[in-house]
């Protein structure tokens, strides 16, 4: 089940892989989460070493959690994943200049997981020509529908 989702990372990013990753979070953040009281907008993800990060992602405070702790809604979160697929993003990242993006929060059973895009980011000029490919499409569909 979809609970927060990153729209502008398709729009921005060729994204050609995708991955899932678990996500360390508090009890709140659970409960925030599952509430959908989240955003990914301007989040990325940082490969340190041999772990990933989930950097600048709001998760807004749980209203009914302890006050009286001090709370960070864009803290920087640990992404788990396994070894072999780190490898294989550090492979990656060293051939090619790629970038990691948030592409949505999701809940996959009873855990909460983030799904990661691999992918290059998009020149403003690519951007705008799938925009008119994709104007151009709609209106062969449109011709079609009327025939």
């Amino acid at each position: 089940m979809l609970l927060v989702p990153n729209k502008r990372a398709r729009a921005e990013y060729d994204i050609s892989k995708t991955l899932i990753a678990g996500i360390v979070l508090t009890g709140a953040e659970v409960k925030s989460l599952r509430l959908k009281q989240a955003s990914l907008k301007g989040s990325y993800i940082k490969l340190v070493g041999s772990e990933l990060f989930l950097i600048n992602a709001q998760i807004t405070p749980y209203k009914f959690a302890d006050t009286r702790l001090e709370y960070d809604p864009k803290r920087t979160r640990k992404l788990l994943v396994k070894k072999k697929e780190i490898l294989d993003l550090l492979a990656l990242q060293e051939q090619k200049k790629i970038t990691f993006v948030p592409l949505s929060i999701q809940l996959v059973g009873k855990f909460i997981k983030v799904k990661i895009g691999v992918g290059k980011g998009l020149k403003k000029f690519e951007k705008k020509e799938r925009l008119k490919k994709r104007d151009q499409e709609r209106d062969v569909a449109k011709e079609l529908k009327y025939r």
